[in-house]
């Protein structure tokens, strides 16, 4: 019977295993700033290139279209040039696309906010396959790192952008500019890598052709439950101080409870994928996230001022979870490092284009009923569906396996 193997070759010393972990977790760092860090400056940006809001908001859902574009296309090129290669290449991309974006123009933005959508798709995509591949008996704790490094990071790219821009002598795009620093370093750390194929994975024709995941029940929830709670995190990140405005909150107050909102999903963010790693199947805490996002949406109800932290760490407690799970489900619902990176790939792609939908379909609503109870109710909906999603993604089992395929 042929099977799926992953072939790992020139295992490294512990010493290169140290760097390559220092690597996975510097590349996670990168792949949230770029983003986060970019929403505090839209005002700016827009003023400064005369644009109008629609072309403003685009800047931030562009990126969200080139995760759901493209995340498919990941696991086949690492297929091709190998994992590492892969990842070093994206980024390389994400350093280039970086560099582009701080040149002054609308075109150099959107042009470089395209190949950093780009780039990230593919780190998204593939490094949780990669320690899947590489840490197989810590793929808990290794999940739970390079999330909290992403989180982190993206976290003060949100609060940092702001203050950095208004220093003397740097405007907005040296605040975007100065975070691919932490990429060249990432990449600087990432060199050695490029010249081993560790992680390549080969597939025999017969078994690659077994990998049909729009026929895995298994698949689509793990698909719906990363798309709802994307959707979930996107849509607060957007709209949190529009929903914190109607309860007296100004620009300034809104804008630290979303930088507080980010922060206490850290927590969450590290412990939820050692605990899921060790469990016999996942379903109370996907079901819990969901409880968690749907109280947090339905306080938001409640017309008091000092109430409005709590469920902003509500939500980030929910965030950190349904995140870091999902990132769990593409190694638990797996057996090897390209069924990995192919759960991965679809999981994603659907999840970023319900991410980049939320933002609009919440705005539409505002303008329909000029109320946040719209959005609330939109966002409790989709809490349900997390919760009904996650308690089939939980269940124990695998995506495909080669007897279901031959009946």
């Amino acid at each position: 019977m042929n099977k799926h193997q992953d072939i790992l070759t020139n295992h490294p010393s512990t010493e290169n295993r140290w760097i390559l972990i220092i690597g996975v977790m510097l590349i996670g760092a990168t792949l949230r700033v770029p983003l986060t860090s970019v929403g505090p400056l839209i005002p700016f940006i827009r003023d400064d290139l005369n644009i109008n809001n629609m072309i403003a908001g685009f800047i931030t859902t562009l990126p969200l279209l080139a995760f759901a574009l493209f995340s498919p296309f990941a696991p086949k090129i690492a297929n091709k040039v190998g994992m590492e290669r892969t990842i070093g290449v994206s980024v390389l991309v994400l350093l280039i696309g970086m560099t582009v974006r701080s040149f002054t123009g609308i075109n150099y933005l959107l042009i470089g906010t395209l190949l950093i959508g780009l780039a990230i798709a593919i780190g998204n995509v593939l490094i949780p396959a990669f320690l899947k591949i590489n840490f197989p008996l810590k793929i808990g704790l290794m999940t739970g790192l390079y999330a909290v490094f992403m989180n982190v990071f993206g976290a003060l790219g949100s609060g940092l952008s702001v203050p950095i821009s208004s220093i003397e002598g740097i405007g907005w795009t040296d605040a975007l500019f100065i975070w691919a620093l932490l990429v060249l370093v990432a990449f600087a750390i990432w060199l050695p890598q490029l010249k081993i194929k560790r992680a390549s994975i080969e597939v025999d024709v017969e078994s690659e052709k077994r990998i049909k995941l729009w026929r895995s029940p298994i698949a689509w929830s793990v698909t719906i439950f990363m798309g709802g709670q994307s959707l979930a995190f996107y849509t607060a990140i957007t709209w949190l101080p529009e929903l914190l405005s109607a309860l007296g909150y100004g620009a300034s107050g809104a804008g630290w409870l979303v930088f507080l909102m980010q922060f206490s999903l850290i927590p969450t963010t590290f412990i939820v994928p050692m605990f899921a790693e060790r469990m016999a199947n996942q379903v109370s805490i996907a079901v819990g996230t969901a409880v968690i996002f749907m109280l947090s949406f339905l306080l938001l109800f409640i017309n008091v001022k000092a109430l409005a932290p709590i469920p902003v760490l509500l939500l980030g407690v929910a965030s950190g979870s349904g995140f870091s799970l999902s990132m769990m489900f593409f190694s638990l619902r797996t057996r090897t490092g390209i069924e990995s990176a192919e759960l991965s790939g679809m999981a994603q792609s659907f999840g970023y284009l319900l991410a980049a939908l939320g933002p609009v379909l919440v705005g539409l609503l505002y303008d329909i009923g000029n109320t946040r109870t719209y959005p609330l109710l939109f966002l409790i909906c989709i809490s349900i569906v997390i919760g009904i999603a996650g308690f089939f993604a939980g269940k124990e089992g695998k995506v495909t396996t080669n007897e279901a395929m031959e009946h």
